[in-house]
């Protein structure tokens, strides 16, 4: 597999992952926005499930950019970029949980900006789904012309 085939299949393999995860977790959050507040008071009232989580999303954003570290084509940015939001999202958990809070206090109190970030990352979830999923355009394998056919002998 060349290098050009297995960035693709890479991309791939997140995009198959990602985008299922963005469009069903955006979808449920802006049809639970009214709970969303409550949520994150919950969230915000111990401390133990800001580190335990962000350890988890750091852990899984290094493991996305380690494994998938191509630039070339839509997807593969958007792959990579998601990559490097995660491990930020992970470390402001890890690190500084309340500057996290306090930003997303400030976005579910902004309603309508946070209701359409959330149609934004959807969107790009279903591109995503859909680079993911849909069936990769197959080219003609070439094969490298041999000097002996394996034609039987005439004479």
């Amino acid at each position: 597999m060349n290098a050009s085939a297995e960035s693709q299949a890479r991309t791939r393999f997140f995009a198959r992952a990602l985008g299922p995860f963005l469009v069903i977790v955006d979808v449920t959050a802006v049809a639970r926005a009214s709970d969303m507040q409550a949520l994150l008071s919950q969230f915000e009232a111990n401390s133990m499930w800001a580190f335990v989580s962000g350890a988890f999303i750091l852990l899984f954003g290094l493991i996305m950019v380690a494994a998938h570290q191509y630039w070339t084509g839509a997807p593969a940015i958007i792959v990579s970029s998601l990559g490097w939001l995660i491990v930020l999202r992970g470390l402001l958990l890890v690190a500084f949980p309340r500057a996290f809070v306090a930003v997303a206090n400030s976005m579910i109190g902004a309603q309508g900006w946070w209701v359409s970030l959330c149609i934004v990352f959807a969107l790009v979830g279903l591109y995503l789904t859909y680079v993911g999923w849909a069936p990769a355009s197959r080219r003609p394998a070439s094969h490298p012309a041999t000097a002996v056919p394996d034609l039987p002998r005439a004479a």
